[in-house]
């Protein structure tokens, strides 16, 4: 979902969690994913 363009306290939401941090342990999963977006800033 990350990968997908779903924000994370969405995801946040739909796993349950109740502190960001639990939901931020899945995201090293879309690292790479993450890495490969160019920052429209740049």
């Amino acid at each position: 979902m990350l990968e997908q363009g779903t924000d994370l306290r969405s995801i946040q939401s739909l796993l349950g969690h109740n502190n960001l941090s639990t939901t931020e342990i899945y995201t090293h999963v879309a690292n790479n994913f993450i890495k490969n977006i160019k920052n429209p800033l740049d």
